[in-house]
């Protein structure tokens, strides 16, 4: 069994504020970390996870055990198992992370003053950070890594769920930890499902400095609403697809099927496929087609229903439905300029993408959307940290300060102005 499984905590807020302390001295710990040692503690946790990976599948058992328990939706469920692909895809993430460039001490800029002073702008690791997330446990190999490489100490709070697959996977972090000399606590699990937890971890300001949560509305929200520090967050993720009257029929039906139904329930997954309804009569039926076959079902408005007896007619919620789950939206609109109107107001400022031949109107498509990521002629599905050679990411932020779009390393570092002077004297 897993050292940080499930574990009664009775006095939550105390106990929390110990892991706290412990996360702060390991930050200390790690600030003086060489770029070696912390790639060390990265591969070797690489070589945990896979050795290792028939205790993960018995830990991750017992969490689908309990979700099918609770009721969880086959899309839920999807993103809580782990097996052999998806254990590989983990150790195949730290491993790149070790081969990303150390941010830690990065001169970002430099100059120098009339009066000789040298002044340099240079990367430096946020702190302590408190990573708050649900359902996904390969969340927890990303979110610590990327806290090590980039110099954080992480404080990690998974999804109930999925307790007993973090706390695994954990144990083969801490374990890399501590072959490569640094403190362990550089890394630690809130090991109990008590929603006490959150709230005692959003209060420790005087520890914590950043928390990241991931998750639906609800978590982010309350983490919004309840957090002593600051917050990088996304709320949905409303990914959207238009197809503009200059699509490319193959390259529209590989894009909009890809979008949607590679992996439901991941945040870049399409929601909303939008089309130009001068074209919409050529383009939808092979799509529609192509999806339905799969097991997409599909809403539409007037125009989309007319083109297939199959489709329900939407509803206005479907616009603005973060579905997770083979459920598609689709409306018809009157061009690019109705199509990025659509988005901004819909959307959750995510992952949006235009499919055409035209270089003029994808240009106003990738200017106008309010997105962390608009995308031009390519699935949704590749806002992905790992897909942007980030190595992982722990989420993607569609907020405006200071992180947008996948976090990874640099994101997870803040930057100090180092000055060097021969003696000057303010006049």
């Amino acid at each position: 069994m897993s050292a940080v499984a499930e574990q009664t905590m009775d006095n939550v807020s105390d106990q929390i504020r110990e892991m706290g302390k412990r996360a702060k001295a390991a930050y200390q710990d790690l600030g003086q970390a060489e770029t070696a040692a912390k790639n060390k503690a990265l591969l070797t946790a690489a070589a945990r996870l896979r050795d290792g990976r028939d205790v993960i599948k018995a830990a991750n058992e017992k969490d689908m055990a309990f979700g099918r328990d609770k009721g969880l939706s086959e899309a839920m469920l999807d993103r809580l198992l782990l097996d052999d692909a998806r254990i590989d895809a983990m150790a195949a993430g730290l491993e790149a992370i070790a081969e990303l460039k150390d941010p830690i001490g990065d001169v970002m800029a430099e100059w120098e003053r009339p009066n000789g002073l040298k002044i340099a702008r240079v990367r430096v690791p946020l702190g302590v950070i408190g990573i708050i997330y649900e359902s996904r446990p390969n969340v927890t190999a990303d979110a610590g890594a990327l806290c090590l490489k980039s110099g954080n100490a992480a404080i990690l709070r998974g999804g109930s769920e999925s307790i007993h697959s973090s706390g695994a996977i954990v144990d083969c972090l801490r374990a890399g930890l501590k072959e490569a000399g640094i403190n362990e606590d550089a890394i630690q699990m809130i090991p109990t499902r008590d929603r006490a937890a959150v709230g005692a971890l959003l209060s420790l300001s005087n520890y914590v400095d950043v928390v990241v949560p991931r998750g639906g509305r609800g978590l982010i929200e309350r983490v919004q609403r309840e957090a002593r520090m600051p917050v990088f967050s996304h709320l949905d993720g409303i990914c959207h697809v238009y197809l503009d009257k200059a699509a490319d029929a193959q390259k529209a039906l590989d894009i909009a099927v890809n979008a949607k139904m590679r992996r439901t329930g991941i945040c870049g997954a399409m929601e909303t496929l939008l089309v130009d309804q001068a074209v919409a009569a050529d383009l939808l039926p092979p799509v529609m087609d192509a999806l339905i076959e799969q097991g997409c079902e599909i809403r539409g408005d007037e125009v989309v229903q007319g083109l297939d007896g199959r489709v329900i007619p939407a509803v206005e919620d479907d616009w603005g439905t973060e579905y997770l789950e083979p459920i598609l939206s689709i409306k018809t609109v009157g061009g690019v300029d109705d199509a990025i109107d659509h988005i901004n107001r819909y959307g959750s400022h995510h992952t949006d993408s235009i499919v055409t031949e035209d270089d003029p109107t994808a240009e106003i498509f990738l200017a106008r959307v309010d997105s962390a990521i608009v995308i031009r002629n390519a699935s949704t599905q590749f806002a992905d940290g790992g897909e942007f050679g980030m190595g992982a990411e722990i989420g993607i932020s569609t907020g405006r300060m200071h992180a947008r779009g996948p976090v990874g390393t640099e994101q997870l570092t803040s930057f100090k102005y180092v000055v060097r002077g021969t003696g000057q004297t303010r006049p």
